[in-house]
């Protein structure tokens, strides 16, 4: 028997049935194994991971620079947040978003993740039901079940762009149904919604007394005719029962800093703010001073990455439907595409025939040492994510052996 099984005493099981039943994040497993590959001295290209390749910008790195030599950043700081970091942060929701927010309503915390586990720690009891539209981001689901929360996914598929309509959503609702998670831009498929459709769903949500959670983490990475929409700022009515999750990683290329945000009423915030208390107090403070130093600043160093992720989303969108059996919509956000590979699943690539895109994930980085995220990892099997956030040089040479490899599939 298992050492998890009912037979086994409390005593005896080494770890808890609510860890234990925590899925690795299945993108930074397919990064860390690319990244190991790559430091055995193998030409692995990553698509797995969901990271500018860009530096900081200098004038941040700077900041944090001078920080480290303030003594009064060497102590204790308040748990959620120096204080002219949140106003900073009310003034830049308000400047990007059009959502006037105070600075008690602000909880800085250590990236997205802790801010979204905190978010729905805040707000659920065990047993609320929050709808989640897949694909999804891995995280969402596993933070739900920690806070003793239980996901319901709503699933769209490439003949929607990958965006859920109000009738799917009320289609899921029921009596348990507590938060409604939305997302745009969207991580895995790079789907935007438009103003019509979020103020829709905005809309719906008061109707019924529902929560949102939105996460605007991409909402300066938009293309084309694609227009970034804040929900709370076009249903102002949804904002005592509107969480927003954001942060500095993805606009100003500082993923490895640390520093993410809750936007909500002052209660939660409050709520939230507790249990970092005890969780980590404050994020570091070297790393607040530079957040502060983004979020203060102009949005120039986002303008130049866009324009280098616009190029190679137009350039990995065409060189992937170039393929015989993927289809691969266009994104209108974040640094991601989610091509279907239905058409590919079963048939014979170099002696095998994966059934799943986990079995053809897995036979891409053994064969032409490409790394892709399969759809299982996002609650929707058959697709595959490629982020292009690496170089234009990789990004080519990766799709291309893709391309070589998949140009061999017959029945």
């Amino acid at each position: 028997m298992d050492g998890m099984s009912a037979a086994t005493s409390p005593a005896e099981r080494r770890v808890s049935a609510r860890v234990g039943a925590i899925s690795e994040s299945a993108t930074l497993a397919v990064d860390a194994k690319a990244k190991a590959l790559k430091a055995a001295g193998r030409p692995v290209i990553g698509f797995g991971a969901g990271e500018p390749d860009f530096p900081t910008p200098e004038y941040i790195v700077e900041s944090a620079v001078e920080a480290c030599r303030t003594p009064k950043y060497h102590r204790y700081t308040p748990a959620g947040g120096l204080p002219e970091l949140k106003k900073a942060i009310a003034e830049k929701t308000l400047r990007d978003s059009g959502y006037p927010v105070d600075p008690a309503q602000v909880l800085v915390t250590n990236g997205g993740k802790q801010a979204i586990y905190e978010a729905f720690a805040a707000i659920l009891d065990p047993g609320d039901e929050v709808i989640v539209p897949a694909p999804y981001w891995t995280t969402y689901p596993e933070s739900i079940r920690l806070a003793g929360g239980v996901p319901v996914e709503v699933v769209a598929d490439e003949t929607t762009g990958y965006r859920v309509s109000v009738e799917q959503l009320e289609a899921a609702r029921t009596e348990r149904t507590k938060v409604v998670l939305f997302v745009s831009p969207s991580n895995p498929t790079g789907a935007v919604y438009s103003r019509e459709d979020t103020e829709a769903i905005g809309r719906w949500a008061v109707e019924h007394g529902l929560w949102v959670l939105t996460d605007e983490i991409y909402e300066h990475l938009v293309y084309g005719d694609a227009v970034f929409t804040s929900m709370p700022a076009v249903v102002p009515e949804l904002r005592e029962k509107c969480i927003v999750v954001n942060g500095v990683a993805k606009t100003y290329a500082m993923t490895g800093w640390r520093v993410g945000w809750i936007v909500g009423p002052k209660d939660v915030v409050k709520a939230a703010t507790n249990l970092q208390s005890h969780a980590t107090s404050n994020v570091s403070n070297v790393a607040q001073v530079a957040a502060l130093t983004a979020v203060s600043g102009s949005l120039d160093a986002v303008a130049e990455m866009r324009e280098a992720f616009d190029r190679r989303r137009r350039t990995i969108v065409r060189m992937l439907n170039e393929i015989d059996g993927v289809v691969c919509p266009e994104p209108e956000g974040a640094f991601y595409v989610y091509p279907s590979v239905k058409a590919l699943l079963g048939k014979e690539i170099r002696g095998q025939r994966p059934a799943t895109s986990v079995e053809l994930a897995a036979l891409i980085l053994d064969e032409v040492e490409v790394a892709v995220v399969p759809g299982e990892a996002f609650g929707t099997p058959g697709y595959l994510r490629l982020s292009y956030a690496l170089g234009d040089e990789d990004l080519v040479e990766g799709v291309s052996r893709l391309q070589k490899l998949l140009a061999e599939a017959t029945d």
